[in-house]
């Protein structure tokens, strides 16, 4: 007779089971236990499984933001809830419209969260390249975050596992006026938080005052061309070969001096690199890259408008300072020609831009078929920092995150469930804790809200907002 034909024998399993799952506790002997029905005795092994959600039952049933200041930009915070009590949280790009992720809503409303993909492909077509792509990207990361809690999983395992428990930062120093002003600031960073990479931003504005420096820049070392109001927008707005702005020797020579006194301050064995190097032509690129090969930067990053693909190309071929860009470019095929003509070095999505966590893990992925390794930007609240270190922690080819938020003082305080600080040693470490492991602090985030916003007020105004056929197809 089989065990499972044989009451007596299987009573002995089930008092084996019992015992040996500890459950005679809290004065009911396993006896008692056996003498209840089968259900009873189920209901009572399984207490202390761990039931956040029904997961195919699942349903979006709001979707609400929060826009917070000086982290160190404005962040929007997306919280999309369901009908089980679990919430999930994303983030809009750095000083993108909230109203990027609203518009999504009426789309989303009764979809089931955990299907991720589906979603994104209903609101895939809604955004686009630059802080066009933050809404897609943040609902995206809330989906995941949400799936994560759904299924008590960290997001990197939804992603297919972790290649990293760290995840190595790069940090971001702001502007100073002077080459010895940069290097004490750069240097007390890493003194401060350990930072093992860094990066600063030097423009051509910091010497377009030196006589002999610019051709083609305005009287006065003006870098506007056009009659805008206000001026400033003229030169920012401009694609850079349309500038009229190239590079004297003298010029290269001064800008050179900015990296001369980094790699005195900091050393060699730190990778350093360039962003924000100005808007000019495709020669001076060129020149300038050959110009810095002797301090052997990590990269010299978006020295051309990303789509000028021919332009990259040039500049990536004729020098080795790596070229890296990507932050403004949305969606794995704004990426592909890129990565098919290696026309840079380093690729440099932003999560919330590029469309999220499944979509940037995507890109890593097809860099990593072309060789090329992938970094990735980004400059907004922890919600978007650890969705960034979850795909960092899932993708083989990844080499470092920014952290742009160190003088941010209440920037780790935003959130609860992390391990503190957020920022050890240079480094982010990877939670175990379902979804991105965090729950925000309602009142830290409230205390820093932007100037008229609430704290995830209702939004049932968008429930019903879609007054276009969305099919892009007949």
């Amino acid at each position: 007779m089989s065990l499972f034909t044989n009451p007596t024998a299987t009573a002995l399993n089930r008092r084996s089971l019992l015992s040996a799952a500890g459950i005679a506790t809290a004065g009911v002997s396993v006896s008692q236990i056996l003498d209840r029905p089968l259900e009873d005795q189920i209901s009572h092994l399984t207490q202390n499984v761990r039931r956040a959600s029904s997961p195919s039952e699942l349903k979006i049933t709001d979707m609400r933001i929060a826009v917070v200041a000086g982290v160190p930009f404005t962040s929007p915070i997306v919280r999309i809830d369901t009908n089980q009590g679990i919430s999930g949280y994303g983030e809009v790009r750095d000083d993108a419209d909230k109203r990027y992720a609203l518009m999504l809503k009426s789309r989303i409303l009764g979809e089931n969260p955990c299907n991720v993909e589906k979603i994104f492909k209903i609101i895939k077509q809604f955004g686009g390249h630059g802080r066009q792509g933050g809404g897609v990207s943040g609902v995206e990361m809330a989906l995941w975050d949400l799936t994560g809690k759904a299924y008590e999983v960290p997001v990197y395992q939804l992603l297919g596992g972790k290649y990293r428990d760290k995840v190595r930062l790069y940090t971001d120093t702001a502007g100073a006026e002077t080459p010895e002003g940069y290097a004490k600031q750069m240097k007390k960073k890493i003194d401060e938080f350990g930072y093992t990479f860094v990066k600063m931003d030097v423009g051509i504005e910091l010497i377009k005052k030196i006589p002999g420096t610019l051709t083609g820049a305005g009287p006065w070392g003006d870098l506007g061309q056009y009659d805008l109001d206000p001026p400033s927008d003229s030169y920012g707005s401009t694609e850079h070969p349309y500038t009229g702005i190239e590079i004297t020797d003298k010029g290269m020579d001064e800008i050179a001096k900015f990296p001369a006194a980094m790699r005195e301050a900091i050393g060699w064995d730190i990778p350093l690199g360039i962003d924000h190097i100005g808007h000019f032509g495709v020669n001076s690129a060129v020149r300038l890259a050959r110009r810095l090969e002797e301090y052997s930067l990590a990269y010299l990053e978006d020295i051309q408008p990303w789509f000028h693909h021919d332009e990259f190309k040039q500049i990536t071929d004729s020098s080795s300072t790596p070229i890296m860009t990507g932050e403004d470019i949305y969606g794995l095929d704004g990426f592909r020609p890129l990565l098919e003509r290696r026309t840079c070095d380093y690729i440099h999505p932003d999560i919330a831009t590029a469309g999220g966590i499944l979509e940037t893990k995507r890109i890593g992925d097809l860099a990593q078929e072309h060789n090329i390794p992938m970094f990735i930007h980004y400059a907004g609240s922890p919600i978007g920092a650890m969705a960034a270190a979850h795909v960092a922690a899932a993708t083989e080819n990844f080499m470092a995150l920014e952290q742009h938020s160190s003088e941010v003082k209440f920037w780790e305080d935003l959130v609860t469930g992390l391990p503190k600080p957020l920022v050890d040693k240079g480094y982010y470490h990877v939670s175990d804790a379902p979804g991105l492991g965090l729950e925000l602090v309602e009142e830290v985030v409230s205390e820093h809200l932007a100037e008229g916003e609430k704290y995830f007020a209702p939004t049932d105004e968008w429930d019903d907002w879609k007054i276009t056929h969305d099919r892009q197809w007949s």
